[in-house]
């Protein structure tokens, strides 16, 4: 007797059967279980978190010279009807990610350290190759609860998740990894694009080489992850992307690839290098915001992580932290009044508080207690200011059992909370890359003291395309940070 498969197998199967297909990109066979249409929908609702997280770099030449390398390989790929955007993101970490839908992000950060055009063809191409892989399509299908592999976990957001995730600190952009397989596919199909385009494919493996001998401290991480943790081993993918490199090449003899070092050292002079103005500065301990007017000082030797949404301290060795937001303000009400009505909604009862003023402004300090996701329970001192037409919260947190030793040292940086004169944020410059001929003598070493110390010599070397134990050739034209 024949065995009846159910309707609703057969259905599954068929549902199945419809979205395997050959990816024209890798030419395989490849399950999808999301739409054209939807990959593009994500991609332009995530395009305006990203957007609102981590801003848009403020340089319209340099968008559109990016944006114009980026579109030009990727109507060359095999979805060239995608509705394709590329941006450089404000961000200084050094990184590059994509959305399914040909939306592609290239950070700030990872501008200086790449050694000519053809190896910012490569990591465009590389992320335009997740997207025509269906890559970044699958990491949004695999990831838990439909949501995509770039999720905000912000600390507090009036209104959303109060006193979220603070392990996740600063922006708390949590980037799924892709796996090896996908990431020699990228630099494959990056490789191709380059080379069509018009690039020496030699930059997929030159910006590999270069970013895989970044270590994460040198690699300025802030806000988001960096390269070496969202893209795993690109030092020893030089070896296996180099075959297809020569034989793009042995397939075009005496083809005229460029490289153009000088037209990437044209637009990343004058390139803003680690913390932005738009976002506040940090120098040692110490956070200025000059467009908000203020500073603050947190304890000597915490590690401080900003972001656009907060700014974040962290004790060493400790579970112990501050933050900094500004914070919604009800119409009408006392800074007590606007204290206990945020502090309750966030799920916090107020223990003790008073009225005070700090640096002339009016502020309400209390303590509170409460829950957090990431720490249990938690003992908070938090004060509410008052600061023009803005309200800043300034809090330090930490178990019961910690909180008592670290009271001190919380409440000394909420009251060093200052306003800036105009002059002072005037003064407030960010550290930006800048243009240099070696001279003889010259050591990476003396070139770095010669920033104020705001740049390693290793990070430096490396920047330049140079081993950190080298020395820079004499009459060479090098970039450098001059400091701030």
């Amino acid at each position: 007797m024949t065995r009846l498969i159910p309707f609703s197998t057969v259905a599954v199967l068929l549902a199945l059967a419809a979205a395997c297909a050959t990816n024209p990109a890798t030419g395989q066979r490849q399950i999808s279980l999301m739409s054209e249409a939807q990959e593009i929908s994500i991609g332009q609702e995530q395009d305006l978190l990203i957007k609102k997280e981590m801003g848009l770099y403020n340089d319209a030449e340099l968008q559109k010279y990016v944006s114009d390398i980026g579109l030009r390989m990727a109507k060359l790929s095999e979805r060239p009807a995608l509705p394709w955007h590329f941006a450089v993101v404000d961000v200084p970490a050094v990184n590059a990610f994509a959305l399914p839908g040909g939306y592609i992000y290239i950070t700030r950060g990872i501008l200086p350290f790449l050694d000519n055009e053809a190896e910012l063809a490569g990591v465009l191409g590389h992320e335009i190759g997740h997207v025509t892989a269906r890559h970044a399509a699958q990491q949004y299908t695999r990831s838990i609860g439909g949501q995509l592999g770039l999720v905000a976990l912000g600390i507090f957001v009036p209104g959303s998740r109060p006193f979220g995730d603070l392990a996740a600190q600063g922006l708390g952009i949590l980037f799924l990894k892709y796996g090896r397989g996908d990431e020699l596919q990228a630099d494959q199909l990056g490789a191709r694009y380059e080379s069509a385009g018009g690039w020496d494919p030699e930059g997929v493996p030159g910006m590999l080489s270069t970013l895989g001998r970044l270590d994460e401290a040198a690699g300025e991480k802030k806000g988001v992850p960096n390269w070496l943790s969202t893209h795993p081993d690109p030092l020893s993918r030089v070896k296996e992307i180099q075959p297809q490199v020569q034989q793009i090449k042995a397939a075009a003899p005496g083809a005229a690839f460029r490289t153009d070092r000088d037209a990437l050292l044209q637009r990343v002079d004058g390139l803003v290098y680690g913390d932005s103005p738009e976002q506040g500065i940090t120098r040692g301990s110490t956070f200025f915001h000059p467009p908000l007017r203020f500073r603050i000082d947190f304890p000597t030797g915490w590690e401080v992580t900003n972001s656009p949404s907060e700014v974040v301290a962290k004790a060493p060795n400790a579970e112990i932290y501050m933050l900094l937001e500004v914070v919604e303000q009800p119409q009408g009400g006392t800074m007590q009044d606007v204290a206990r009505n945020q502090m309750g909604k966030a799920g916090f009862r107020t223990v003790e508080g008073d009225r005070a003023t700090i640096d002339g402004l009016e502020a309400f300090i209390g303590v509170y207690q409460g829950q957090l996701e990431s720490l249990g329970s938690v003992t908070m001192r938090a004060a509410h200011i008052a600061s023009d037409r803005n309200v800043f919260l300034v809090a330090g947190l930490a178990a019961p059992n910690l909180f008592q030793q670290a009271d001190a040292a919380i409440l000394s940086g909420i009251r060093s909370f200052k306003k800036l004169t105009p002059a002072e944020a005037e003064n407030i410059r960010p550290n930006r890359i800048d243009l240099y001929v070696v001279r003889s003598g010259d050591t990476w070493q003396s070139i770095a003291e010669r920033s104020g110390g705001v740049i390693k010599p290793a990070t430096l070397a490396v920047m330049n395309d140079a081993a950190p134990n080298s020395q820079p050739p004499v009459g060479a034209r090098i970039k450098i940070v001059v400091g701030g």
